[in-house]
């Protein structure tokens, strides 16, 4: 990571976000969350609803078309929202293997479209897959303990980058941890805020000293390692 200085403008973006149309346990739309983070002096976002193998709002007894189509929703309700704002949207998902989840930049619509067998895939050919068609995957939360995460597993050699901030945790022998095994194993770090509600902004992301204007850009930038902070959330 590079340094930003005091004078340099700089561009707020957040990497992990949910909406209530595609994750079941967000409270607010995607339009909603463009206000929000308006508001909050971001310049971008990227909407990272649970996928169907994690907390989805989606009904599992639909078509896949359907269900792909009403889970980009809230990406699409956000983007038409930010329509003559300036702000950024951009799309990713999180993707769910027993409670160990991966958020998954670089690739659309037309991805999940041509794939309706993903959910019967190993967690394995998951990674190839998505890098095959050059995805980006960062380990989301890896040390986060809860109810619902029944064993930590890690991937260094499948994934790219590492979540070494998640503002919503309280703990913080989480994102300590998250940061030990990012070094340890020379992966890429990335900050997010893991936000569901709108009244609560947890001032996590990634803040760049350029404007971000495509996924492909984000990714990029990440891959260069400088130019950008990491934000550790509100004090």
């Amino acid at each position: 990571m590079g340094y930003i200085t005091k004078e340099q403008k700089t561009y707020r973006y957040e990497t992990h976000l949910h909406t209530k149309e595609g994750s079941a346990c967000a409270s607010a739309t995607g339009a909603e969350m463009v206000r929000a983070h308006i508001s909050a002096g971001y310049a971008g976002m990227i909407v990272t609803d649970h996928f169907f193998n994690g907390n989805t709002s989606i009904p599992r007894n639909l078509p896949w078309e359907t269900r792909v189509a009403l889970f980009c929703q809230g990406y699409e309700n956000a983007v038409e929202e930010a329509k003559g704002t300036g702000f950024h949207v951009f799309f990713g998902w999180e993707y769910g293997y027993d409670a160990t989840e991966f958020l998954t930049y670089g690739l659309t619509k037309d991805f999940l479209l041509a794939h309706p067998d993903m959910l019967s895939w190993s967690i394995e050919k998951y990674f190839n897959t998505v890098h095959k068609w050059g995805g980006f995957i960062s380990h989301a939360h890896p040390f986060r303990e809860a109810d619902y995460i029944r064993k930590i597993r890690l991937f260094p050699n499948q994934v790219d980058a590492v979540e070494v901030i998640n503002t919503s945790h309280t703990n913080p022998k989480f994102d300590i941890k998250a940061l030990d095994y990012a070094k340890k194993h020379s992966l890429l770090m990335i900050s997010g805020s893991d936000t569901h509600h709108t009244d609560k902004l947890c001032g996590g992301g990634m803040e760049f000293n350029h404007e971000i204007h495509s996924i492909e850009e984000f990714i990029k930038a990440i891959k260069n390692s400088k130019d950008y902070i990491l934000l550790k959330g509100k004090e």
